[in-house]
């Protein structure tokens, strides 16, 4: 009974390449002769389905097997426009057996296209290769990178502001993260060569450090400027004060002018991060005490007019 490709691969005779090499790339995991040890039939298998997808993963092979030009084993039918010249594609007399390229003598194809490349740090560990004899690690398996090891890291306000230094254990290995000035929450620190070991000769992975910036009880951060809202009471605000706030750095003084409104805005230069300012937003607080002395000098006080609606 003559085969059919389509079959083989599980797909329709209209399934477009992507349909195709999807079908493939799970056959090849499933029958892969590496993954099924001492199995003759998976062998079989992966020959077979490999032999498919050379020809209906590519263009023009694909194009001669559906005119009926060349059979499901790539020889020349005789038909059409006789195939491949009449020579045998595989150059082997007929079927591509294990051990040799499925995707043709010249071809570069990328396994780890399909296989990924855990498939390959696994075989480059063992000594084996993960296409049976007739290939070599080094062929099909490029140097690649270690994978990247992701990590969140709950940070104080100060020391994100401030910078700091932190040590973490990520598995089993003890890491200094340097926290710069002015981070932020979300932030990712990526620290180079300190993930997972890199195979084939390729580079270690990267620790990626997510920063998770606890929010202050009355500090905020805008680029470089520290943002304080700062509550005065009545008798601040109508005759000034000087008063201690709290910077980033430590307490210093602020002079409150006379008849200070809610919402005024002072700055205390250098008190931010890297360089930046601190900008005091005036709040004025009433008591919720009650206070005759303060009703009575109102009440003598003459109205005024502060509204322009």
């Amino acid at each position: 009974m003559t085969k059919d490709l389509y079959n083989i691969l599980g797909v329709s005779k209209n399934a477009a390449e992507n349909e195709i090499k999807s079908a493939y790339r799970k056959l090849a995991r499933k029958y892969h002769p590496d993954l099924n040890k001492d199995n003759k039939d998976a062998a079989e298998k992966f020959k077979e389905i490999s032999c498919a997808y050379d020809i209906l993963g590519d263009k023009e092979k694909r194009k001669k097997y559906d005119n009926k030009e060349i059979d499901a084993d790539g020889k020349p039918t005789g038909f059409g426009a006789g195939g491949f010249g009449g020579g045998n594609p595989f150059g082997n007399g007929g079927y591509q057996s294990y051990g040799s390229n499925p995707f043709g003598g010249g071809a570069s194809f990328d396994f780890s296209d399909i296989f990924g490349s855990d498939i390959f740090s696994k075989f480059a560990k063992e000594g084996s290769s993960p296409f049976g004899n007739g290939f070599s690690n080094t062929q099909y398996s490029r140097a690649r990178k270690g994978n990247d090891i992701n990590y969140t890291m709950k940070v104080d306000f100060l020391s994100a502001v401030n910078g700091d230094n932190k040590t973490v254990n990520i598995n089993g290995k003890t890491i200094n993260v340097k926290i710069p000035q002015g981070s932020v929450d979300g932030q990712t620190l990526r620290l180079k060569g300190l993930g997972d070991q890199g195979f084939n000769g390729g580079a270690n992975g990267d620790v990626l450090i997510t920063l998770n910036v606890n929010k202050h009880p009355y500090f905020t951060l805008d680029g470089k400027t520290i943002m304080l809202e700062l509550p005065i009471s009545l008798k601040e605000a109508v005759l000034g004060a000087k008063i201690t706030v709290p910077t980033i750095s430590g307490k210093v003084a602020l002079n409150i002018p006379p008849y200070a409104s809610t919402g005024d805005k002072l700055r205390l230069k250098g008190k931010g991060v890297n360089g930046g300012d601190q900008i005091v937003i005036l709040n004025v607080t009433i008591s919720k005490e009650k206070n005759p002395s303060l009703e009575d000098v109102l009440k003598n006080m003459p109205d005024e007019n502060i509204r322009t609606f």
